[in-house]
């Protein structure tokens, strides 16, 4: 069974928005989250919920298995590699 890393997340989800050159400011509302939930999820000091999820998904323009699908690649690295 695949748990949830939001370790993961954030880093996906700060590497999705940086590769766009969007500031926290600009993508948070384009997700319609505040600027400081972003904040948190990138720094991993929250983890976002599913409908939270969606919106960012939704916001880069993909689907949200998509997004999910990337932050499961990257917590199996994370796993593999042994570091966060």
């Amino acid at each position: 069974m695949i748990e949830f890393n939001r370790f993961a997340a954030g880093k996906v989800i700060q590497r999705l928005r940086t590769e766009r050159n969007l500031t926290q400011e600009v993508f948070s509302g384009f997700a319609d989250i505040a600027r400081s939930h972003l904040a948190m999820i990138e720094s991993v000091n929250k983890q976002p919920n599913f409908e939270t999820i969606w919106r960012i998904a939704n916001a880069f323009g993909i689907p949200p298995n998509e997004l999910v699908k990337q932050i499961e690649l990257e917590a199996a690295d994370i796993d593999t590699s042994g570091s966060p």
